[in-house]
């Protein structure tokens, strides 16, 4: 009887665990139900922001992208957090920008055109985008 309810509670930790790890939006429509990982959210706001004026790259946060790049493997969304709460999306940019450039006309140009492009290819809202500006390179 206990080992039972243990596995349960494990499969229960475990079932959570997982939704919080691939969080993604939902949608259906006349075609069907569409889930957008947060992976793919991520790669979109990515390849925004790197084609944005001033923009020299998007830095890693996270532990694991870090390693990876030691290895010499590009991870995909570098530099981008997305949250998504009730299918809204809020998403996180950390940049090094070009030296000489105005930092607040490139921050709005990467929050509007990021903003755009997720919009556009998710078909959701985006609720709010933060530009960290990390350091600027000569």
């Amino acid at each position: 009887m206990r080992a039972s309810k243990y596995i349960k509670n494990a499969c229960i930790r475990h079932i959570f665990l997982l939704k919080l790890q691939y969080m993604a939006v939902k949608t259906s429509n006349y075609y069907g139900r569409i889930i957008i990982t947060d992976k793919a959210i991520s790669m979109v706001a990515h390849l925004a922001a790197a084609d944005c004026y001033g923009v020299v790259d998007l830095v890693s946060r996270k532990l694991s992208d870090s390693i990876s790049e030691f290895f010499n493997k590009s991870p995909q969304g570098k530099g981008v957090k997305i949250v998504t709460i009730k299918n809204k999306i809020n998403i996180e940019l950390f940049v090094v920008l070009r030296e000489g450039v105005n930092i607040d006309a490139v921050t709005d140009s990467i929050k509007s055109t990021v903003k755009y492009n997720v919009e556009t290819y998710t078909g959701m809202r985006v609720d709010g985008v933060t530009v960290n500006v990390v350091g600027v390179k000569v």
